[in-house]
């Protein structure tokens, strides 16, 4: 259990290179932390920790609040925190059977992935290029189901290589297999047999990006 006492130190410390390392009194540590004297003197005799009050001392100063807690060094908290990676995810984005085209301008929220997912979806020097979106229906199961989320690299739509692709069309957003045809159409493949093949003008197709990895929806 934490206890105002164990940390008062640490904050007279950090006034006392402030205030030409002098002394640092309690009512020093009161008037930083915006408290009444009588007050801070009663919560220190209780034990108590003034939270919100630590919290944007800290804050102001660009402390780290663990440091001051746990005694965990900023670069060891900076090195575990480096490990995850944060992918913009559209979630007012559908695609399989329609939904308009890709907007980068919406509004989007963040996912954020482990290590290991990172390294499934390319590795840090690929996840800057990768955003997020769902799929609607059931065309590209088992491949994909309804409500997944789908990881699209932008930089990867050289649909010659194969693999499962999202296309913006006229007639919406789609997420297939492609094949382009030698008069000029796009065949759009679906993973769920019992699903025809759509067909559309080259020209009338832009290419997101590839997929290259997917998640239970959220």
């Amino acid at each position: 259990m934490f206890d105002l006492k164990n940390i008062l130190p640490k904050i007279k410390d950090i006034l006392s290179k402030e205030l030409g390392n002098r002394k640092v009194f309690d009512k020093d540590v009161a008037d930083a932390l915006e408290i009444n004297h009588l007050t801070f003197a009663t919560m220190k005799n209780r034990g108590k920790i003034p939270y919100e009050e630590i919290l944007n001392f800290c804050a102001k100063r660009k402390i780290s609040i663990n440091w001051l807690f746990y005694d965990q060094a900023t670069r060891s908290l900076e090195e575990e925190t480096e490990k995850y990676a944060n992918v913009r995810y559209f979630g007012d984005i559908y695609a399989s059977a329609g939904g308009g085209a890709f907007n980068y301008e919406e509004e989007h929220d963040v996912i954020t992935l482990d290590p290991h997912m990172v390294e499934r979806l390319g590795g840090e020097r690929e996840i800057k290029n990768i955003d997020s979106i769902n799929v609607l229906g059931d065309s590209m199961e088992p491949t994909f189901k309804d409500g997944d989320i789908i990881f699209i690299n932008r930089t990867m739509n050289d649909i010659r290589k194969g693999g499962v692709f999202v296309v913006s069309t006229p007639i919406g957003l789609f997420v297939k297999r492609l094949s382009l045809k030698s008069d000029g159409t796009l065949d759009l493949i679906s993973d769920n047999s019992q699903y025809s093949v759509e067909s559309v003008p080259m020209e009338n197709v832009e290419v997101i990006g590839k997929v290259v990895g997917s998640m239970s929806g959220m």
